[in-house]
């Protein structure tokens, strides 16, 4: 699951040399990729080109800076095996660009400069100065309520009398709303004009906490964002925002409109995406695009980090006041915030993140073919952009962050102090799971396997996911505590509002639950998985030995077994971007999924009539009885029938 959501804004579709790839991408979405073979031939872009007026005097000096950067920039390029790479540095002198690499694998055609890119959910900062300009001329406001403006939606919000959905609460992503449904994000059937509308499930959208407590990201809360431009502006979201947030600002060689690299919505100067070993990836129209959809320069991007860490003036006129400026990447209302952790969160579409030795407003994204991460230090009037036309899932895409702090020499600043550990910290030892998960629609799997459990070793407060690598908390302050990696306090201990403990590092909260809550759940799913393992090696032993027979009772939930395998070949045999699309593949898996009950039921019923001291029927009675109980579970959580497109 983890690489299933790790590209919240990922829409394109694949050619038919990298289908089979995408798919099983997508199919195996919690075990790790292996690595993947690196490209043998490397093709240089041209030189560094510099944006804007350079005083003559820094010119030399930035050259040489620029051509350090371009060689390590190669070097990260080779060894990550990316396609290209396009990039930019902004500095009090001006924006300097630079690109490496190829645009297109398979016509072997260069990555300039000036190519496009897409920049996946970057666009949430695009869109949250939209808002922001709103703001500033008084058609909006930040505690406007979002249910009026939208009076075609309805929220299912338990806090709604005290604590309604607010502008900034989607801004900030502590909305409480859901993050997408997979038919919102693995879906062909979008279109360049589907009204936002038209993108959301039907029914009321679920507040799953209160609304600003807690960060849970959500794509959908910016899609909210885009409706709410448009209710107030009177047009489509992107057409008003290119013309009156993009233009003034100077960004004209980028739109929020759908644009591609093929067909009737080409532009030749936008990169190809890429995946491992040079496949090629062309966009597609996503359902959720104010969450994703977004194509830009590099120069583009430099202007408007220079805008973003100005005074908000344009031609000496106020365009989005400079406090709301100031206040992005600051997390306000959250728990977490108010307990202390401030370094760490999202505010107003960027995130404060601490990497590398130095603090940063910043914002990645991520869609099928492309990675971006775009960083403002307004402190220093620095900032970069680096966008990568390549999705490679074993890369390391933060040695490119740091080749530009480098380039930029912003100082690494000091690590906090350490403190002495707060009383009464051996309380907080246990497990903890996600409060809020951050996809609704596999809460189940968030619960059994992206726990993680917490002790205090006597210095260190030691956490550890289930499905990542322990992180050593040093204590900071109070209930603060810092991450070894970081010189801020990056995690905040706090007790919620109905008493329960929590650990929150400014971008999710775990909360603790008891041990007796989280056994019948792991015990279930383990009986469930042996239950299935049994009833296949039987079967199949059986069936070699010819002694797999119409009246055997265990034929029936063997066959039902089987039958889980079926759908494979066809999602093999689709793009991996029609996972949430009503296919023969997903049909299939909804049919087979929602027969096993019935398989089990049946099988046991036919072996009701056996010796019951036989061992071997005992064992094949308790394999079906481990999977009917484990499949009524992952019933009463909506994950049977497996329906994908729902």
């Amino acid at each position: 699951r983890r690489v299933l959501f790790r590209s919240p804004s990922c829409c394109g579709r694949l050619e038919s040399a990298s289908r089979l790839r995408g798919t099983a991408k997508a199919l195996c979405h919690i075990a790790n990729k292996s690595a993947m073979r690196t490209f043998s031939t490397w093709l240089i872009a041209t030189g560094i080109v510099f944006v804007g007026a350079f005083p003559a005097s820094t010119h030399a000096d930035e050259l040489a800076a620029g051509a350090e950067l371009r060689a390590g920039m190669e070097a990260a390029a080779q060894a990550e095996g990316l396609a290209g790479v396009v990039w930019a540095t902004i500095t009090p002198g001006g924006i300097a660009t630079g690109a490496i690499g190829l645009a297109d694998a398979d016509r072997q055609e260069l990555l300039a400069d000036d190519s496009k890119v897409q920049t996946g959910s970057i666009v949430k900062t695009l869109i949250a100065a939209g808002i922001l300009r709103l703001v500033t001329q008084g058609r909006l406001t930040l505690d406007s309520p979002v249910a009026p403006l939208l009076p075609g939606l309805a929220f299912d919000n338990t806090w709604e009398a005290s604590h309604p959905v607010l502008v900034r609460h989607l801004l900030d992503h502590t909305s409480g709303l859901d993050d997408a449904r997979l038919w919102q994000v693995f879906s062909l059937d979008a279109g360049p004009d589907t009204p936002l509308s038209a993108s959301l499930q039907r029914g009321p959208l679920r507040i799953r906490n209160r609304p600003g407590s807690r960060i849970s990201y959500s794509n959908l809360g910016y899609t909210l964002l885009g409706m709410v431009i448009e209710h107030v502006a009177g047009e489509r979201y992107e057409p008003y925002l290119d013309a009156h947030l993009l233009h003034p600002i100077g960004m004209r060689q980028s739109t929020f409109q759908f644009v591609s690299q093929e067909g009737p919505h080409a532009d030749s100067r936008l990169a190809m995406g890429h995946f491992e070993n040079g496949a090629t990836q062309r966009a597609v129209p996503l359902h959720l695009r104010p969450a994703g959809q977004f194509s830009t320069t590099a120069s583009d991007m430099g202007r408007f980090a220079r805008f973003l860490m100005g005074n908000g003036e344009i031609d000496g006129k106020p365009f989005i006041a400079s406090g709301l400026l100031r206040a992005m990447g600051r997390p306000t209302t959250t728990d977490a915030a108010l307990a202390g952790l401030v370094d760490a969160g999202y505010g107003l579409g960027l995130n404060s993140r601490d990497r590398h030795g130095v603090i940063g407003n910043c914002h990645i994204g991520t869609t099928v073919g492309f990675r971006a991460n775009f960083c403002i230090f307004p402190d220093t009037g620095k900032a970069f952009f680096v966008a990568m036309n390549a999705d490679i899932e074993t890369a390391d895409y933060d040695r490119f962050d740091a080749l530009l702090i480098r380039e930029l020499g912003i100082a690494a600043a000091a690590p906090s102090p350490d403190a002495a550990p707060p009383s009464g910290i051996d309380d907080w030892r246990g497990v903890y799971v996600l409060a809020p998960g951050r996809t609704e629609s596999f809460a189940y799997l968030d619960r059994i396997l992206n726990f993680a459990t917490v002790r205090w070793d006597g210095q260190r407060l030691q956490l550890n996911p289930f499905q990542g690598a322990t992180r050593s908390l040093l204590p900071a302050g109070g209930w603060l505590f810092r991450a070894e990696d970081r010189t801020r306090p990056s995690h905040v201990l706090h007790v919620s509002d109905d008493a329960r403990r929590i650990i929150a590092d400014g971008f999710r909260s775990y909360e603790q639950v008891g041990l007796l809550r989280m056994l019948p759940l792991w015990l279930s799913f383990a009986a469930g998985v042996l239950g299935l393992a049994y009833l296949l090696l039987i079967g199949i032993l059986r069936m070699l030995r010819r002694r797999l027979r119409a009246s055997d009772p265990l034929l029936a939930a063997f066959l039902a077994v089987v039958a889980l395998f079926l759908p494979i070949p066809l999602f093999l045999g689709q793009s991996f971007l029609q996972l949430g699309d009503l296919t023969p593949a997903s049909a299939l898996l909804a049919l087979v999924t929602g027969m096993l009950p019935f398989a089990m039921l049946f099988g046991l019923w036919r072996s009701s009539g056996r010796d019951a001291a036989d061992r071997s029927v005992r064992r094949e009675r308790l394999a079906m009885l481990g999977v009917l109980q484990w499949v009524a579970v992952l019933a009463v959580w909506g994950l049977v029938p497996l329906r994908l497109w729902v």
